[in-house]
């Protein structure tokens, strides 16, 4: 028997999907995922693996590490996930016509359960011939709620595998390479009370006005950046999609707000990113007479992966044995914390999922066999990478 047949009879549909729905059933928003944490280590702990639970950061909710050994030396395959949900009124578990329905069942406690098959399919088969597994899960993922710094203090702790899967909602592509985010939020003020425009407004720096030359530098900027394209990630971009302020038409407002990214490449410093970005603020702040603050929300940095690393194809043998064919390479179009671990960890992350559907909704869905998928092609790529 083929090592695939043997992990496809290993894997059980409904002990996963036993494990997605407990998980799913207690609500999570970033923040509060301490719950669903102990619930994750008393499923580990039940099934016979060791856990720790360092505090890494955030003593409100421990991450919840697992660690199985085989006893023999080889490379360590890292399965890491958030339990953390978007805050979104919570919609209760249900299973209908092979569905998984429910709060974070997409992104991503329906994976986080996939790689948690994976290991008992691992342990079960004895397929691994040496190495080690390592799980890690953790809170303050999602934001603007959370600022990643849990996974972060995950990383700088050594938690830390030869490399990552992480079981995100990306599923068409083996994502290589993505770039760097920041979420900018920028206040144009002036001193004194709003006034009407005849009464002394016209007389008043006009944020309005300064805003719409800060909106008129970021435009100059990004038709700059159109020239800063990698052949896969995309280009550089800095991007508004949100303007207000004001209270009526013929009233001098005192401050206005603009929201928006600023998106980076690899070869590209996010600290002067920043400073590109303040050095806008402060000559715009100087020509119209406004105070300008600017909050640039680091989310996580650009990265690129080594296409030529063993991992990457183990991984491509596992996806094309369970599936008949290999991913083709391209872009990751989200941030996650794959960013974060190429990055300051100094490994090679893959962020492969399943083919879920409604993440940041009320209406998430996830197909069961899709679970079963992942939870295979993690369990081939540990057994050839290891």
């Amino acid at each position: 028997m083929d090592e695939l047949q043997q992990v496809r009879e290993a894997v059980n549909p409904d002990r996963l999907v036993d494990t997605a729905v407990k998980l799913i059933e207690i609500p999570s928003p970033t923040r509060s995922a301490a719950k669903a944490a102990q619930c994750l280590s008393d499923i580990l702990v039940a099934d016979g693996f060791e856990v720790e639970r360092p505090t890494a950061g955030w003593p409100d909710s421990p991450a919840v590490v697992c660690r199985w050994k085989t006893g023999e030396p080889g490379r360590t395959i890292q399965f890491s996930g958030h339990l953390d949900t978007v805050h979104l009124p919570f919609i209760e578990p249900r299973i209908e016509n092979g569905m998984l329905y429910g709060s974070g069942c997409s992104d991503m406690k329906g994976g986080v359960a996939a790689m948690v098959e994976a290991l008992r399919v691992l342990r079960e088969t004895r397929l691994l011939p040496r190495g080690d597994v390592l799980i890690t899960c953790y809170d303050l993922h999602e934001a603007p709620w959370g600022d990643g710094s849990q996974v972060d203090h995950v990383i700088s702790s050594g938690f830390l595998g030869d490399a990552v899967l992480i079981p995100e909602y990306v599923y068409d592509r083996l994502p290589v390479a993505g770039r760097g985010l920041a979420v900018i939020t920028t206040k144009i003020s002036r001193s004194g009370e709003p006034v009407h425009e005849v009464l002394g407004g016209i007389d008043q720096p006009n944020v309005v006005y300064a805003a719409a030359e800060v909106l008129r530098r970021f435009s100059q900027l990004d038709d700059q950046l159109r020239d800063k394209t990698h052949p896969i990630a995309g280009r550089e971009s800095i991007f508004c999609g949100k303007a207000y302020g004001g209270e009526i038409f013929n009233q001098s407002p005192t401050s206005f707000v603009l929201e928006g990214t600023r998106r980076w490449l690899a070869d590209t410093s996010h600290q002067d990113v920043e400073s590109q970005y303040r050095q806008i603020l402060a000559e715009v702040s100087a020509q119209t007479g406004t105070t300008i603050d600017g909050e640039f929300h680091f989310c996580r940095d650009a990265y690129e992966l080594d296409q030529q690393h063993p991992f990457l194809a183990s991984f491509q043998k596992a996806h094309e044995a369970v599936t008949g064919q290999a991913l083709p390479v391209g872009a990751k179009p989200v941030v996650d914390d794959g960013n974060a671990f190429v990055r300051d960890g100094h490994v090679q992350a893959i962020t492969h999922g399943p083919n879920a559907t409604g993440a940041h909704t009320l209406d998430e869905e996830c197909p069961i066999s899709e679970l079963v998928r992942v939870a295979e092609v993690y369990a081939l790529t540990a057994i050839d990478f290891c």
